[in-house]
């Protein structure tokens, strides 16, 4: 017997779907990030009120501006049914050039290193999208291909997990799940290399790109609702240009960009030379 998932509150007067609250959660947990990080870097807060907010309608129009193009006869017969985003239909890469779009743009207009603004915000866009997935969930979407329940239960997938993955007489695997977990792998490795004194400009985003390529290059291979270009799974496509992207972006930034906290090394150089050469003297005088 299929164990149907309520995938909505009805409150009587209006339905909330967990999709819509998952997708909350994860922008409002993201905006304290980069809030609480653009403030430890000492920029003027109020200055980027409206970069956040616009940042997050362009990341939301582009991932379901990007799923619509690639899902087309589905709304030919209904096109109000594109703007119906609570009953699902955001694709992550959407999101993400959305996003990274306006702040391009918007990082020119106000003299922002665009590479910077990047790097604060991708630990945010992670935060999402470890949440964000648990929308999947309740819509029992996303996931991969027939699996056994012993199987899931080898795993220790969470039994409620299971359960929710039985749709229509077969179990599945949740791959909404294994992103989200890894996901978090992901942001916690990213956070602590955030703290590294030593870290230079553009890292934190091209460990993203190449993190999260990866990563979903894989999950993708076992998903049965990825979105297609001809035989090809867009997602994949996406993953390997991120990969290239991120390493490329990397070299560069160790090579070329300049340190988070440049001021401290150079401070930090200046009192170890100062300490040598003190060092030294008194060495002479003892002679």
């Amino acid at each position: 017997m299929d164990i149907l998932m309520k995938n909505y509150i009805d409150l009587g007067f209006v339905k909330i779907y967990y999709y819509s609250m998952m997708i909350l959660i994860g922008i409002i947990l993201g905006i304290f990030l980069v809030y609480r990080e653009f403030k430890r870097q000492g920029y003027e807060i109020k200055v980027l009120d409206n970069m956040v907010f616009y940042t997050i309608i362009c990341g939301l129009i582009g991932a379901r501006i990007w799923y619509v193009l690639f899902n087309l006869s589905e709304y030919s017969d209904n096109l109000l049914e594109i703007f119906a985003v609570w009953h699902g239909g955001l694709a992550i890469h959407g999101a993400i050039f959305g996003g990274l779009l306006f702040l391009f743009f918007y990082s020119r207009k106000n003299n922002y290193r665009f590479i910077k603004i990047a790097d604060i915000v991708m630990p945010a866009v992670l935060i999402g999208q470890i949440i964000g997935r648990w929308g999947n969930f309740f819509n029992q979407e996303a996931h991969g291909g027939i699996v056994t329940r012993a199987f899931l239960e080898k795993i220790h997938i969470p039994t409620f997990i299971i359960n929710g993955m039985y749709i229509k007489g077969q179990y599945y695997h949740p791959t909404f799940f294994y992103e989200s977990i890894f996901n978090f792998l992901i942001l916690i490795f990213i956070l602590i290399l955030r703290r590294n004194k030593k870290i230079k400009e553009g890292c934190i985003f091209s460990v993203y790109l190449i993190c999260y390529g990866i990563l979903r290059f894989f999950i993708e291979s076992m998903r049965t609702d990825s979105l297609m270009l001809g035989n090809i799974r867009v997602a994949q496509l996406i993953s390997i240009l991120f990969l290239i992207a991120g390493i490329v972006l990397l070299i560069i930034s160790i090579k070329k960009f300049d340190y988070y906290n440049k001021e401290e090394i150079k401070e930090n150089k200046e009192v170890k030379t100062t300490k040598k050469v003190q060092k030294n003297n008194s060495k002479k005088k003892v002679k």
